[in-house]
């Protein structure tokens, strides 16, 4: 063998697809029985085998721990994780109905779709009529109310009403613009606290940064800030603050224009020898920046060393810097909290952009200046969940951060029927309607049988005949499989956020017509030792 190169092995067309398809079932298998209220747990052996258990019922965590020993089988499980952590990330729940859609559209669409057939005009009108999809179940949504707000953190909980209850009442404090964390409590008692905070709508700028694989977030508890908007070219511009800092093993987040140089010292320091660095852009452009800068640096107790008022950033101390009790820093926004009550300057700070609120007439510079207001008193509301056991935190801190992302989806965007009620209905248009086209007719076909399998999982976890239950015309009358009964599923409380569905359905469209597409695997060959 030549030095350098690594042998292949090649799997092509259908024996490729079924390598595939076979790996999709064991992930899927493994996570769809977790969905809908009747769901059922899944046991988890620690990494290390060393005996640690995960019990959970969150689709992205089981997925998560599933390697195979079969390189092609293993790759569809990458996609589905892919899917699933993509769904999370932007929707915050979902896992489990991206997983359980994604395995339905292949099925379906492999059982349909030979190698020799018209393959790509058939995913090609998948994907167009999935544009459909989503516009249909934009037109089903309607905005969420207080009211509803239990409703949706008790579904994402698992129906656990004490769970619902707390995060409900947390952002009926916060706001319907609020930001609720979780925690870890230091007790076995699950409750709420709300606290000083800002959002920043800048994330990391190297996932080198992420300490929390899960969510893909950075974060850090006891942090130094820098605030700035000089470009900071060189590490020894900053070198006054960063020697004590590392010195000390302290933690730092620098809001500033940093080099690439810079990002890349700063990320290989943090992956080599452990610090606690990060860093994220200063939000926004012009003007605006300027003021946004100033706000945080006022929030943090921080001197905001600008080019516009001539600093020197060479000239910065420690005492410059300011506070943080914790950071979030995410892929696209970052959360910054800090316990100490309002101080003098940043009341003041208030009463002036008020003042300037009042003088201007432009609706976008109100708009502009009470996001500020908000973002300099807002609250931030913070769950912490006990446990009487490590196992029990876990499971239960899961279900809570589904919950409160859950929530999150729902203020953004809107609700729809719960329990795949709402795609389910999708699928009975699309076979209803008129189709001349062949290709149509059975892209039509395969998103018609497929889209109903959240629907037909949640029925069956509950040990429900998917054909025993009968619906009327009524696209809101559904089967509440908790309480089993019939009615008006807006009514009953039983409701997803529109955001969650959509997500779930784009990622498992993506994964899926990627397969159906796949004519050839290269792998790299795996040689065994006996």
């Amino acid at each position: 063998m030549s030095k350098g190169y690594i042998p292949k092995d090649l799997s092509f067309d259908s024996t490729a697809r079924e390598k595939l398809i076979k790996g999709i079932t064991k992930i899927s298998q493994a996570v769809k029985s977790t969905l809908g209220p009747c769901g059922q747990t899944v046991l988890i052996e620690s990494p290390d085998h060393l005996g640690g258990i995960t019990i959970t019922k969150d689709g992205v965590t089981v997925a998560k721990s599933i390697f195979l020993d079969d390189p092609v089988e293993n790759l569809s499980i990458q996609m589905m994780k892919d899917a699933a952590s993509r769904t999370a990330n932007v929707a915050g729940d979902g896992t489990t109905t991206a997983i359980v859609l994604t395995e339905a559209l292949i099925k379906n669409g492999s059982e349909m779709l030979s190698d020799k057939g018209n393959k790509t005009e058939v995913i090609k009108e998948i994907q167009s009529l999935s544009k459909k999809i989503l516009k249909d179940l934009d037109k089903q949504s309607k905005k969420i109310k207080k009211n509803d707000l239990l409703d949706v953190a008790t579904i994402s909980a698992n129906n656990d009403k004490e769970i619902g209850h707390i995060i409900s009442e947390a952002y009926k404090k916060v706001g319907v613009n609020g930001i609720v964390t979780v925690e870890k409590s230091m007790t076995s008692e699950t409750y709420a606290e709300v606290t000083n905070g800002i959002k920043v709508d800048r994330g990391y700028t190297s996932n080198l940064f992420i300490n929390d694989q899960r969510k893909d977030e950075c974060v850090l508890e006891d942090v130094k800030v820098l605030v700035c908007d000089t470009e900071i070219s060189n590490l020894l511009q900053i070198e006054s603050v960063l020697k004590p800092i590392i010195n000390n093993q302290q933690k730092l987040l620098i809001i500033g224009q940093c080099s690439q140089n810079v990002i890349n010292t700063l990320a290989a320091n943090v992956v080599r020898n452990g610090l606690k660095f990060c860093n994220i852009t200063p939000p926004n452009f012009g003007y605006k920046q300027h003021e946004l800068m100033q706000d945080i640096a006022i929030a943090l107790g921080a001197k905001y060393f600008s080019e516009k008022t001539g600093d020197d950033l060479s000239l910065i101390t420690e005492q410059n810097l300011g506070k943080a009790d914790k950071i979030i820093v995410g892929k696209d926004s970052s959360v910054i909290i800090k316990h100490n009550q309002m101080t003098d300057e940043i009341e003041e700070r208030i009463k002036e952009l008020k003042v300037q609120q009042d003088n201007t007439t432009h609706p976008e510079e109100k708009k502009f200046i009470n996001e500020r207001v908000a973002s300099l008193s807002g609250a931030i509301g913070c769950i912490y969940v006990g446990g009487n056991s490590d196992v029990e935190q876990k499971e239960k801190f899961d279900r809570v951060d589904d919950s409160v992302c859950a929530v999150k989806s729902a203020l953004d965007e809107g609700i729809v029927v719960g329990g795949g009620l709402a795609l389910y209905n999708i699928a009975k248009d699309l076979v209803k309607d008129d189709i001349k086209l062949k290709d149509r007719s059975m892209a039509r076909y395969i998103l018609s049988q497929s889209i109903v399998a959240p629907f037909e999982q949640i029925l069956k976890n509950a040990g429900i005949d998917p054909d025993s239950i009968k619906l009327t015309k009524n696209k809101n009358y559904g089967f509440d499989v908790k309480n089993e009964k019939y009615g008006d599923m807006f009514k009953l409380g039983v409701i997803d956020p529109l955001k969650v569905t959509k997500n779930a359905f784009i990622n498992a469209v993506s994964v899926a017509t990627t397969i159906l597409s796949t004519n050839a695997i290269v792998t790299h060959a795996r040689i065994r030792q006996d």
